[in-house]
């Protein structure tokens, strides 16, 4: 059985955002880049505790993981696993975090 996961509207909306700047340059490059991201929830949702936590952006029990330059936040005590975010590394994800 495959390992499961959701996006949150809000996560969804931001990788949609992402993969539509990167398909202005190249398309085949936003495929790589959702496929990566695809194959990184499926491998967080089998084992949710191998992201990082981030206590200096948050309190929040939440973990991080990177794919190429991005940062998937999610939640690994929910089950399906939550991707509560999916954000460019050179934003300020702390304040982001803040303010969900």
């Amino acid at each position: 059985m495959a390992a499961r996961f959701r996006l949150t509207p809000n996560a969804e909306s931001q990788l949609g955002d992402i993969l539509e700047f990167i398909a202005t340059d190249s398309e085949s490059a936003a495929v790589r880049v959702r496929d990566a991201m695809y194959e990184a929830f499926g491998l967080l949702a089998s084992h949710p505790q191998m992201g990082h936590a981030r206590q200096d952006l948050t309190a929040r029990p939440l973990r991080f993981w990177s794919v190429y330059s991005y940062l998937v936040v999610y939640d690994p005590s929910c089950e399906p696993l939550a991707i509560l975010a999916v954000l460019h590394g050179a934003r300020d994800v702390e304040q982001i975090l803040r303010n969900p």
